[in-house]
Parts: C-alpha cells; structure tokens; sequence
C-alpha cells in the first residue's frame, strides 16, 4: 500500500469515527446519514475491514430490528470478504463497549468490533486474518442480539455459540473481557428462554 493510499485509508476511518462519535452523543440521524454518505462512496467492490467497520455502526445507528439485523449481516458477509493476503484499511483500536455495557437504544448483549471510535491509532496494525478473527465475536454477538430483539431464540442461540467458538482469538485485555462477558449476560438471557440449549458449534476461528 502507497503512503496516499494509507493516507486515504485513514480518512475514511476518520470520517467513520466521527459518525460514531455522533452515534453516542445521541445524534443517530446525523450518524446514519454521514455513515450512509461513507457507504455509498466505499461501494460493494470497498476495503472489506472498512464495510465490516461502518456496517457494525450502521446496525446500532438503525432504530428498526430487522433494519438492525440486516446492516449486521452486510457487517459479517464483509468480515467473510476478508481474504488471506488482503491489507487490512485500518489500524485497530480499543474501544469502550458501547454494548458491552448496554446504553438506552442498544440490542441486549451488543458489543462493538475494533476499528472505529476512540483509540484508533494506538496499537501496532495487525495482519489481516488476525484481524478479521478478532472481529468474529462481536459480529456474532451482535446477531444473537438482533434476533433475541425480533423474538427469533433458536437463530439467537446458533450466532451465539458461534461468537462463544470465536472467542480463543480474543485478548486476554478489557475488550476481550467485555466482549466475553457480553457473551456470558446473552446467554444467561436465552437459558431463561422456552427451547433447546445453546448447540455446539466447531471452533472455526481457531
């Protein structure tokens, strides 16, 4: 990647968190149009860790579950778009966990990927599978969410198992903590739920 490139990298992640800076002031109209406006520009063919990034925010800006859900799939097909080898458009951050710690607004159990929002900038750039890995979690996470909102609990259940399989990729550090305690509150949430137990699902992220 050339210095104007990084560069440009750089700006669109700044722009993003910038929307989200306004996403937890409480000005979610005003995040959702500048986090469209980015959307639009990046487009289909966009830096994958970009479109995974804003997508992530995009979901928690919705005030619609099924808009929510939607945006968080669009999160997860762009994380899966992630190949070996592609340079990752952004450093990572350390973010407080707007979900972690749920705020007035936002799904039970919702916890934020890294990349946007305060800290970015501060750690050393990761590869790009180690970074998408990292993402898998929250991703998961915030789908257990969104179809616990639309009283969907089986659904619910699979994601969750999933970000709990996910979950060897995390630090041992505060957003890892957050992220699996977030995990832990859901499924204490759905264990109270009529239906099967979380199924098993296979450590694919390890």
């Amino acid at each position: 990647m050339t210095e104007q490139q990084e560069a440009s990298e750089d700006a669109v992640m700044t722009r993003i968190g910038q929307a989200v800076i306004l996403l937890h002031a409480g000005d979610r109209e005003e995040a959702r149009n500048r986090l469209g406006e980015i959307w639009a520009e990046i487009g289909a063919e966009g830096d994958s860790l970009h479109r995974c990034t804003l997508a992530h925010y995009m979901a928690d800006a919705q005030d619609d579950p099924a808009d929510e859900l939607a945006w968080d799939l669009r999160a997860l097909t762009a994380a899966d778009g992630l190949r070996p080898g592609e340079e990752p458009g952004l450093p990572p951050g350390r973010r407080p966990g707007h979900g972690v710690s749920p705020t007035p607004g936002e799904g039970p159990g919702r916890a934020p990927v890294e990349g946007a929002g305060q800290g970015v900038g501060q750690d050393a750039r990761p590869g790009p599978q180690q970074a998408v890995r990292v993402f898998y979690p929250s991703l998961h996470l915030s789908l257990a969410a969104d179809y616990v909102k639309l009283r969907r609990p089986e659904a619910a259940r699979v994601h969750l198992a999933r970000a709990r399989a996910a979950t060897g990729a995390l630090a041992d550090d505060g957003y890892g903590n957050g992220v699996r305690a977030a995990i832990a509150r859901l499924e204490r949430r759905l264990a109270a739920e009529p239906g099967e137990g979380p199924r098993p699902f296979p450590e694919q992220y390890s």
